[in-house]
């Protein structure tokens, strides 16, 4: 954990690049002590219906959402938190300044009682992809 859900207007798909964008956030959360690697996800979903503020179809948003496993301090989540935000605020400065566009973010807590996970990333680390076994 943690998983980064990039939610985006439609209108947006040709003002910046969808891709880059996550794989700036995944840049950005590998750098951040409190988000282990292995743990990382970062995917977008374009939304093909929505409404913003006046109705003018110019509008666009982006809202980002970090699900993280409970456990962590107020003060390390807000450090993240910023850090996420920032990266993505710089990212999209181009887009902001030539188009109508919403960035917000919001950080969530899960609880691991209710959160099983399995899975064999952390096994495949390291590994040249012609030596992970199929």
């Amino acid at each position: 954990m943690p998983h980064f859900q990039i939610e985006y207007s439609g209108n947006l798909e040709q003002v910046f690049d969808v891709t880059a964008l996550c794989e700036h956030i995944r840049a950005t959360a590998v750098e951040i002590d409190t988000f282990p690697l292995a743990g990382v996800r970062v995917r977008a979903f374009r939304a093909d219906h929505y409404a913003i503020a006046d109705g003018d179809p110019k509008h666009g948003f982006v809202d980002i959402s970090i699900r993280l496993r409970a456990g962590r301090t107020p003060e390390v989540k807000t450090d993240a938190t910023q850090r996420i935000f920032d990266a993505a605020q710089a990212f999209l400065a181009p887009a902001i300044a030539s188009h109508s566009i919403a960035l917000s973010l919001e950080m969530r807590d899960i609880d691991p009682a209710l959160s099983p996970k399995t899975g064999s990333i952390r096994a495949h680390l390291g590994r040249p992809s012609q030596e992970v076994p199929s």
